[in-house]
């Protein structure tokens, strides 16, 4: 079984974000993928996006990003951490998932993650020979766009969070 949505993904290091950010604003480049899946006017640019959300040199927490996605997007959106198995019925709903690999703030220094340290848009899933596997968008790096990953879940388990973006 396979569910991809078919998201326009963006790199946080695109020369419209200040370089100050770009390093860290895989926070801001995950929602703002997220928005403009959904189809919102988005007059947010990742930089405004940063400083709205919160965003750090390290980062952005879980909880500063619900807390202030709540302020922005108001009372008609439901944003909230989530399990796999919601997130999993969110992509059959048609909607993406903002997906953290955080193996510091897990204290999980042993395991090998896909990232270290990192926000994406989660876009879909396979399963295949009783095997789990994530389809995100990686967010770009240096030189080069976003592009399309599968990530095994059992690898990165540990390191995951979820949360969901979506309209009441």
């Amino acid at each position: 079984m396979r569910v991809q949505l078919n998201v326009q993904g963006m790199s946080q290091y695109s020369k419209e974000v200040n370089a100050h950010y770009q390093n860290s604003a895989c926070g801001p480049t995950t929602v703002s993928v997220i928005l403009n899946y959904h189809g919102l006017e988005q007059t947010k640019d990742i930089n405004t996006l940063y400083k709205l959300l919160g965003g750090t040199k390290i980062g952005l927490f879980t909880w500063r990003l619900i807390k202030n996605l709540r302020k922005i997007l108001g009372p008609s959106w439901n944003i909230s951490r989530c399990t796999l198995a919601e997130s999993l019925k969110e992509l059959e709903a048609g909607r993406p998932v903002a997906m953290k690999f955080d193996k510091h703030f897990t204290f999980q220094w042993f395991t090998k993650p896909t990232f270290k340290y990192h926000w994406t848009p989660l876009i879909g899933y396979e399963l295949a020979n009783d095997e789990l596997f994530l389809i995100l968008h990686d967010n770009g790096g240096r030189n080069r766009d976003s592009q399309i990953r599968k990530v095994r879940y059992a690898d990165n388990h540990k390191v995951l969070t979820f949360v969901k973006i979506e309209p009441k």
